[in-house]
């Protein structure tokens, strides 16, 4: 059985207090959602960089990475080039704009010839800004 303690009006009195817990709730989970996808959402060309004792230099709003692969294949960015079309690929993506730089990337198995031969195929294709990336001492992968 119930009792009913209170007899006055059924009248329920306006609260004016916003509950947020709801809302912090839900911004914590959404939080940690971007914490873990974060990570995850950026695509990169598996290479194994050499060391580097080089002061890194400050990196522009949006590189253009060209990367040699220790298989020889090309990467600009995260798509396959052909060896033959790095020009026409680099002019599509930079707009035509070879005062852009490149940042040239290679893996550890890529003997120094086939990097050569990449830079001479930049080079004739107008791009004379090169810059070559590799991992501090420091670091490993």
């Amino acid at each position: 059985m119930a009792i009913r303690l209170d007899h006055g009006a059924d009248d329920l009195a306006e609260v004016h207090e916003i509950n947020v817990t709801p809302f912090i709730d839900v911004m914590l989970v959404l939080l940690i959602i971007f914490m873990v996808a974060a990570p995850l959402a950026t695509v990169d060309v598996a290479v194994d960089l050499p060391g580097s004792t080089a002061e890194p230099q400050p990196r522009p709003d949006k590189p253009w990475f060209l990367t040699i692969k220790g298989d020889r294949s090309l990467a600009l960015g995260d798509s396959t080039v052909a060896a033959d079309d790095i020009g026409s690929a680099l002019d599509a993506a930079s707009g035509n704009d070879k005062e852009q730089r490149i940042f040239l990337r290679a893996d550890k198995q890529v003997d120094y010839g086939a990097l050569m031969e990449v830079m001479n195929k930049l080079r004739s294709a107008g791009y004379l800004k090169i810059a070559l990336v590799g991992l501090d001492a420091g670091e490993s992968r």
